[in-house]
C-alpha cells in the first residue's frame, strides 16, 4: 500500500489549531495533540459560560436592587411587586444601574412602588 503524505491540507489543519491555541501555557500551545485537547475543553467552557454569564449578571442586578431597596425601607420582593402593580416596566438591568448611579431617581421609584 502506498504512503499517503496528505500534503498542505494536513499542515493547514494543524496550523489553524495551533494558531487558535496561542497564549496557552507550555506544550498546550506548541504540541498539536495537547493543543487540540485543550482547545476542545476551552470551547466547551466557553459555550457553557456564555449561558452562565447571563445568570451571573441577573444575580448581581438582583443583589444591587435589593441593597438599594433596603436603603429605602423595603425588601426586593416588595419593590418588584409594587413596581408591577404601579405599571412600571423596567428590567432588572436598568433598575440596578439606577440603584448604583442615580439613587435619587431610584428612591422616587421605590416611593411609587410603596
Amino acid at each position: 500500500m502506498p504512503r499517503v503524505k496528505r500534503g498542505f491540507k494536513a499542515r493547514h489543519r494543524r496550523k489553524k489549531i495551533l494558531k487558535e491555541a496561542k497564549g496557552f501555557r507550555g506544550g498546550h500551545s506548541k504540541l498539536f495533540k495537547t493543543a487540540t485537547i485543550t482547545l476542545n475543553r476551552a470551547r466547551k467552557y466557553a459555550y457553557r459560560d456564555r449561558r452562565n454569564r447571563k445568570r451571573d449578571f441577573r444575580r448581581l442586578w438582583i443583589i444591587r436592587i435589593n441593597a438599594a431597596a433596603r436603603e429605602n425601607g423595603m425588601s426586593y420582593s416588595a419593590l418588584m411587586g409594587g413596581l408591577n402593580r404601579a405599571g412600571i416596566e423596567l428590567d432588572r438591568k436598568v433598575l440596578a444601574d439606577m440603584a448604583v448611579n442615580d439613587p435619587v431617581a431610584f428612591s422616587k421609584l421605590a416611593n411609587a412602588a410603596k
